[in-house]
């Protein structure tokens, strides 16, 4: 294959001395207008690997070769033109060829898809389903392999359902029981301090009020104090305010003789530079506070991962679900928390204190999930599913 560069005052022209010179199979790579009129590079027997090939040449050598592009310039064409323009020409090259592979790329991924739901239509309807409940492209994978191996297609959505209940950590402790220092910690406006008051009152009807303490060190938010006393006054239960380390570390030392700590933290953007450092002063010496972080089922997947490695950096014991109420779709939660391996404690549906909070148990946050999912049945079009499984078909199974 020879590559060739035509110069001329128009595109009709260009077209011509194509043809003239090459015939009605040539190949156009790229067009483009310069200075002084347009700009064709063309082939005659394309072939894109040595297309590469030569375009791998020009860039190792930093000069094209004559026999990778020879210049045909009409008489109105300028050669400083051509000298001018060379390297933007391979540049173009590259990325015409880029878009013919994108072009190809989705009819292809389209056929493997079509093929897998001709072929193995059990395996194509139950990662289109895992899909509809909100996972990710790579859990519906490793669920479906999985199932495959056990040789449990026949019934495959409750094998899939079970195994990604067993993906799922929950947390074997309970703060309802053990009591302890408990720092709830997270973005604003996730529900840390009802979630506070929840704890707090569900822990004062088992225990007994003057068991449980609640410190504040949120001293951002206007009205943040106000709201945790409020809930205090309610439950009987005295509430601290903490500014600082230091703060913390006596309002700590005066409720020592509690059996439940609560501290309710101010929210921090999870891309804040100083979080680290804020959540620092979490750490008083000898008293040991277990950060528990509140993460809500309203966010968006990429949001939650964001949030979970940017607080892990500062030690995670547990998290809480909350607003999964008014979530949409669980899936997503639940495939975040299964990535990270963070243990879920409880999860909170409602805003009642302190009735809406449960401990988390990986059955039932399956079947909320599949509840929402057959409320709002949405579905995966047919792009994206084709996007994300048709390069499998090759490597099915069943």
């Amino acid at each position: 294959m020879k590559m060739k560069r035509y110069f001329a005052p128009d595109m009709r022209q260009a077209i011509r001395r194509v043809r003239e010179d090459q015939g009605p199979n040539a190949v156009i790579l790229s067009n483009r207008r310069v200075a002084g009129g347009v700009e064709i590079i063309a082939a005659l027997d394309y072939d894109e690997a040595l297309v590469n090939q030569a375009l791998g040449a020009y860039e190792n050598s930093g000069s094209p070769s004559p026999t990778d592009i020879e210049d045909v310039s009409g008489a109105d064409a300028s050669p400083g033109i051509a000298q001018a323009n060379q390297g933007a020409s391979i540049s173009s090259i590259r990325e015409d060829l880029k878009a013919l592979r994108d072009l190809m790329e989705a009819p292809l991924l389209q056929f493997g898809w079509g093929e897998m739901r001709k072929v193995q239509p059990l395996r194509a309807n139950l990662l289109k389903r895992l899909m509809t409940l909100g996972l990710d492209a790579s859990l519906c994978r490793e669920i479906v392999d999985q199932v495959v191996q056990n040789g449990e297609m026949e019934n495959g959505w409750v094998a899939a359902l079970k195994l990604l209940a067993g993906m799922l950590p929950v947390a074997d402790d309970d703060i309802l029981s053990e009591g302890g220092v408990i720092a709830l910690v997270g973005p604003t406006g996730v529900g840390k301090t009802t979630t506070v008051a929840k704890l707090a009152a569900r822990f004062a009807l088992r225990h007994g009020r003057r068991h449980v303490a609640l410190i504040t060190t949120d001293s951002y938010r206007i009205g943040a104090h106000e709201q945790l006393r409020t809930y205090g006054r309610i439950l009987g239960i005295p509430v601290q305010i903490a500014g600082d380390r230091d703060e913390l570390a006596a309002a700590l030392n005066h409720a020592r003789d509690r059996k439940l700590v609560l501290v309710d933290t101010a929210g921090i953007s999870q891309r804040d530079m100083h979080l680290t450092e804020k959540l620092s002063s979490l750490n008083v010496g000898e008293q040991r506070i277990r950060n528990y972080l509140v993460l809500s089922a309203t966010a968006q997947s990429q949001v939650q991962n964001e949030v979970i490695r940017s607080f892990r950096k500062a030690g995670l014991h547990r998290c809480i679900l909350t607003k999964i109420d008014e979530a949409g779709s669980l899936g997503g939660t639940l495939a975040t928390l299964a990535r990270h391996g963070l243990s879920a404690a409880y999860v909170s549906d409602g805003q009642q204190v302190p009735d809406d909070l449960h401990p988390a148990r990986a059955e039932k946050l399956v079947k909320h999930a599949v509840e929402l999912m057959q409320q709002h049945q949405q579905a995966p079009t047919e792009d994206a599913l084709a996007f994300n499984f048709g390069g499998l078909v090759a490597n099915a199974h069943v």
